[in-house]
């Protein structure tokens, strides 16, 4: 027989894995995991960008698609899927999953919950530069005095580990074409291994990017990363700039306010691709002085130093400005 007894009033009720493991259609049961899907915003998505990830900081279930640059909450989810309000997903919410329970007779049994550790970079190893390295980074025009001033050095191996089930695992990756960005003090806050096809970017420790290196040039751009900020340093010895831990991280507002407040114009150019811009508006929202640069010729400053060439990307980016 049909029971009514677990229907619920409000949303507080309502089990945020449920949420999640249904409007993704995921198939699995979170129980503290993390899960790597196809973005469901980008439906010609290939390689899977969107993670349905436990925040240890809310101790709950939070999203994120690097595709798009969409993030947050499950409420947050339905308005992104159905373009409704906040109001309007916790009405939706609660309405589907009461007629969830209905034809369920009992509602939802939530997974036992486990606790799950991440790896981490416990060791690594620098090596010389060789002519590989060379044959890479000069394809951007970017030098040995660039990378040296920016802390960019090669990797022979770098280690990770985690506890599970009360054991150490442990991973070693080592080969070509890995790179540790460092701060000025000598500490690892990134790995770049650009013939990965997955997780290019690994990273150590929060920092923006370009920070230590600022000479109050009066100019600043805010790139999308360190590479094209070097690109662009390359062009523009007078600009200085600045990149966040990735497009999709907003550097903190007390931290970006106090280095523009140092110069009298900000530009900021990310990926000219749907994930890049939207992150763009995101800081024009918030910082509306801050002038946009949408390159038009590649989908970054450093692809179109590649295919273009120096001075071609040089000219296009100032005839932007």
């Amino acid at each position: 027989m049909i029971t009514t007894k677990h229907l619920v009033p409000d949303l507080r009720k309502v089990p945020i894995e449920w949420v999640f493991e249904t409007y993704c259609k995921l198939n699995e049961r979170l129980h503290g995991q993390d899960v790597n899907i196809k973005s469901i915003f980008n439906p010609s998505e290939r390689t899977p960008s969107m993670y349905i990830y436990f925040c240890k900081q809310k101790n709950n279930y939070k999203f994120k698609d690097f595709s798009t640059s969409r993030g947050g909450d499950a409420l947050t989810l339905i308005t992104e899927m159905y373009g409704i309000s906040r109001g309007e997903a916790a009405s939706k919410v609660i309405r589907d999953y009461n007629e969830f329970v209905l034809h369920n007779n009992g509602g939802y049994d939530i997974a036992e919950f486990k606790k799950y550790s991440k790896y981490q970079v416990s060791m690594f190893k620098t090596r010389d530069w060789n002519t590989l390295d060379v044959k890479y980074w000069s394809q951007y025009n970017i030098g040995s005095g660039l990378l040296e001033h920016y802390n960019v050095k090669p990797l022979a191996l770098y280690e990770m580990e985690k506890e599970q089930d009360g054991d150490t695992k442990k991973l070693k990756i080592e080969g070509e074409y890995i790179y540790g960005y460092f701060k000025k003090d000598g500490s690892l806050y990134k790995i770049y291994q650009p013939k990965v096809e997955k997780k290019k970017f690994l990273k150590v420790k929060q920092y923006i990017q370009g920070s230590e290196q600022l000479k109050n040039n009066d100019l600043l751009f805010i790139a999308s990363s360190l590479k094209d900020g070097m690109c662009l340093k390359n062009m523009f010895k007078k600009y200085d700039f600045i990149a966040p831990d990735s497009e999709n991280t907003m550097i903190k507002k007390d931290q970006l306010e106090s280095i523009m407040s140092r110069y009298s114009r900000v530009y900021i150019i990310f990926d000219n691709d749907e994930a890049g811009r939207a992150s763009t508006e995101k800081y024009l929202q918030r910082y509306p002085n801050i002038k946009p640069i949408y390159l038009d010729i590649e989908k970054d400053v450093a692809d179109a130093v590649k295919k273009h060439g120096y001075m071609n990307t040089f000219k296009r980016i100032k005839e932007l400005a």
